[in-house]
């Protein structure tokens, strides 16, 4: 079996060799990008990319059609990105003024903007409410006098829902599980804080509280959860409609659906996640006599983490017999820093030879001076020797916008490709631009 046939579900969509045994991307010799553009070097293909944001986009509205898919861009952004999702018909989550900017750059639509964090700078809330964004969604008691008086001075009223933490264990990482009550995100229902706040943002002139939000986690490959989350969220909107006159018109699970890094660990498509979140809304507002609310869902990596592939070209090799093979490359937890932080798992192919038999298992070990810096750990790949060139999928969500000049080093360039071209979205950082803040 070819390297291409036992990753494609993990590959770009367009992914494909070519007659010199070389992996393609998006019609792309992966090869030839590399050696134009230099490693290491990250890929987007943007047919993958549209078409996940359509699958997104038309299965929610298929199960739940007063829905709206929005992005979490924390996964990654950037103005060609951005672009790419305001053409799809997505809307966008961020959670700084950085994102906020980049999303005013490419004159995406405000009102599909909704703004979170759990501690907002006033300077970015001042941002946002100048952009009258669609949403700002409130994480704690404190911002809001503030959210209140920036809208008062602004003379606006602002949308806002609450983020709830509903004390759900999301059976993920612990540091990406986000709707237990032990979380420093949202406003928990047990301690009365979620109640609190509601009464707080009902009472302020400058605020329309319009619905509630809960976030669960990242990599979540049950429904189960999600369902759990709902139930909680909906029974508790059913208690403050009866005390404070409270309606609820607009309400988000939030994101984290899992996605497929490596062949033992399958996830479920957007179908799956879709239907079972759809099912739990009708449920639970047939249940407790509430008005089905809008829905809104913000998928980040779902989205983005297939489209992406890291490449690097191989440096030294070290064998330690009966032990270990290290091969070592020109990128590493700089630009990935996910197998260190987070103990990720990911899959690699030699682009060079991307039809020759997988031969010896080695663990793929990134430059830095960090003994955790490994890419990839017991992998199988054809005899690999200096100058061959590694690709690693599903590199599309996280590892950009966690990359880092560790050891000095320089953030690489991204292209994307499509119909044989590749562009450039962000060029790979010099020397210079290491020094340019400095102050000597």
């Amino acid at each position: 079996m070819s390297a291409l046939d036992r990753l494609s579900a993990l590959l770009p969509d367009t992914a494909g060799v070519n007659g010199e045994g070389h992996l393609t991307i998006g019609g792309c010799d992966v090869v030839e990008l590399a050696a134009d553009f230099g490693t290491p070097l990250y890929i987007f293909d943007e047919a993958t990319l549209r078409r996940t944001c359509r699958d997104y986009r038309e299965e929610f509205s298929r199960v739940y059609p007063d829905s709206l898919v929005i992005y979490a861009a924390k996964a990654f952004l950037n103005r060609a990105l951005a672009t790419v999702i305001r053409e799809e018909g997505l809307g966008l989550d961020v959670v700084s003024g950085g994102e906020l900017s980049i999303a005013r750059a490419v004159d995406f639509p405000m009102e599909k903007v909704y703004f979170h964090g759990n501690n907002k700078l006033r300077d970015e809330i001042e941002l946002a409410v100048s952009c009258r964004v669609g949403r700002i969604v409130i994480d704690n008691l404190q911002e809001i006098p503030v959210i209140d008086k920036i809208a008062r001075e602004a003379g606006i009223i602002q949308d806002v829902l609450l983020r709830l933490t509903p004390g759900i264990d999301a059976h993920t990482h612990h540091h990406v599980a986000t709707g237990i009550t032990d979380s420093k995100f949202g406003l928990p229902i047990t301690t009365g804080q979620a109640e609190e706040a509601l009464v707080a943002a009902m009472s302020a002139a400058t605020m329309n509280l319009i619905g509630l939000h809960v976030h669960l986690g990242s990599l979540i490959y049950s429904a189960e959860p999600y369902q759990e989350a709902i139930k909680v969220v909906f029974r508790f909107a059913a208690e403050i409609r009866d005390k404070h006159g409270f309606e609820l018109h607009e309400f988000s699970p939030g994101g984290g659906f899992a996605i497929q890094y490596t062949q033992d660990t399958p996830a479920p498509d957007v179908t799956y996640f879709a239907s079972a979140v759809a099912e739990a809304v009708q449920s639970s507002s047939r249940e407790l006599g509430v008005k089905p609310p809008r829905l809104i869902v913000e998928p980040g990596r779902a989205i983005v983490g297939r489209s992406g592939v890291a490449v690097y070209q191989v440096g030294t090799i070290k064998d330690i017999p009966g032990v270990r093979k290290y091969i070592s490359v020109d990128g590493g937890m700089a630009d990935n820093i996910r197998p260190a932080l987070y103990g990720s798992r990911y899959e690699a192919l030699i682009a060079n030879k991307a039809t020759e038999d997988e031969v010896e298992q080695v663990s793929i070990a990134g430059k830095f001076c960090e003994s955790g810096d490994v890419i990839a750990k017991d992998v199988l790949l054809p005899t690999v020797v200096p100058g061959d060139v590694v690709a690693v999928p599903v590199a599309g969500a996280y590892c950009l916008p966690l990359a880092s000049n560790y050891n000095a080093s320089l953030k690489p360039a991204i292209v994307m490709a499509a119909d044989g071209e590749a562009r450039i979205i962000r060029r790979r950082e010099s020397y210079d631009d290491l020094m340019q803040y400095d102050a000597v």
